[in-house]
């Protein structure tokens, strides 16, 4: 793996990805500093400098890691702050992007994140089966007001709230349009154009903070002749040149009520070093749209086993993002485990990339015959009919068991990350 010779990251790929080396920010992960790439997310950036533990699980807190690359991320919730009274709990790792100065705080964890004294309810995981306390907290009856209800209350939720007032100001805009798109990867900016040729108004709404949906990490796309995403910057400057069109990226629809009225909330300047006084943080957009086009695209399922849930495994597409997008390697040797053909293509990525791929573990006996190939003019060793039935590591993992299915030798490989489909 060639490795970037800048201060970002021993994991970050010379070359690779969208962000420029000379355009820094530098921010703080629990006390310790780092520099990361303009346009990288806490996610990337900590990923770029090997860090895979983000934070702890709510009721056994076992060590949890990043698991996406997009607002589907279930693991990295993180506290985001400028200064006391500027403190956001529970923001997803893999949607806020690095500014400079950033002081991000994991959660759920004392004293610290790599030794949470909260882990010991792992041991007795056995006596805290579903709905256990129903039956714990009953006796006795006086003991439930003056400790079983303070000490659960305490122990309850993730983050801290802020007690400060918050000095930040929000504001709130009306607007109707003729077509509201909510998403705009190909699908919703093909929509947005034809849409807007007609002359009907148009919104194109997308929660990133850029436009390409997919093509962030799906690098071997051509649209029109050219790489997809570089067609879809050319899209959005095209749409925002026009006078009936508005463009809203970092802004997330949700909610779609009666008679097309519809619910966007946009984050202005979360992503700013020094935003200015005369910005809101967040804007309110209330909208009333003649057609609505919902383009949202899928998200990826993960797959099923035992400690399916330990740092370092993730989505394939999101080790392709991070790759492709940042320029991020997930892992040295990385493991695959899948059921579909997307996830060769992120280990094909990362074997071009320079990483070493471990094994590609397909449940399928029978594979798409164009990926197999691939796979071994690339010297990839595919197990087809296999499955990863566990997997090893405390606070990352370091092997996967491989099983054959209906077999009972099991096999163990040795991985520092395990991307799955």
């Amino acid at each position: 793996m060639s490795a970037s010779s800048s201060n970002t990251g021993a994991f970050r790929i010379k070359g690779a990805g969208r962000h420029t080396p000379a355009r820094t920010a530098r921010f703080t992960f629990d006390g310790k500093t780092y520099t990361a790439m303009e346009g990288d997310t806490v996610a990337s950036a900590l990923l770029a400098h090997g860090v895979h533990l983000v934070g702890r699980s709510f009721k056994y807190h076992r060590p949890r890691g990043i698991l996406s690359a997009g607002a589907e991320e279930p693991n990295a919730l993180i506290d985001v702050s400028r200064d006391a009274a500027r403190r956001q709990p529970n923001v997803r790792a893999t949607v806020q992007e690095v500014f400079d100065g950033a002081k991000i705080s994991s959660q759920n964890r004392w004293p610290s994140l790599k030794f949470d004294v909260g882990a010991f309810n792992d041991l007795l995981s056995p006596f805290f089966a579903a709905g256990f306390y129903y039956k714990t907290f009953m006796w006795p009856k006086e003991a439930w007001t003056k400790v079983y209800e303070p000490f659960i209350r305490r122990a309850a939720g993730l983050g801290v709230a802020p007690k400060e007032e918050d000095p930040d100001h929000y504001a709130n805009r009306y607007a109707h349009c003729d077509v509201l798109i909510a998403g705009a990867g190909v699908a919703g900016l093909t929509a947005a154009l034809s849409a807007a040729a007609t002359g009907a108004s148009v919104i194109l709404v997308d929660e990133q903070a850029e436009v390409g949906g997919a093509l962030h990490f799906d690098a071997s796309t051509k649209i029109d002749g050219r790489n997809g995403y570089d067609w879809a910057q050319a899209a959005a400057a095209k749409l925002k040149a026009m006078p009936n069109v508005t463009v809203l990226t970092r802004t997330t629809v949700f909610g779609y009520y009666n008679h097309g009225f519809l619910g966007l909330a946009e984050r202005v300047t979360d992503h700013l070093a020094r935003p200015g006084k005369s910005l809101p943080r967040e804007r309110l957009w209330q909208v009333r749209a003649k057609r609505v086009v919902l383009a949202t695209g899928s998200i990826e399922r993960h797959m099923v086993f035992s400690n399916n849930d330990r740092p370092g495994i993730m989505l394939a597409s999101a080790a392709r993002t991070f790759l492709n997008h940042h320029g991020v390697a997930v892992g040295r040797n990385v493991g695959v485990y899948t059921a579909h053909d997307s996830a060769y293509e992120a280990a094909f990525d990362l074997k071009r990339a320079g990483v070493s791929i471990a094994a590609i573990v397909d449940c399928r006996a029978e594979p798409g015959e164009a990926v197999l190939a691939e796979a071994r003019s690339l010297g990839i060793d595919v197990l087809t009919g296999h499955s990863v039935t566990d997997t090893f590591g405390r606070l990352r993992i370091s092997s996967m068991t491989v099983v054959r299915n209906g077999g009972s030798n099991a096999r163990k490989i040795k991985v520092d990350a395990l991307i799955v489909s």
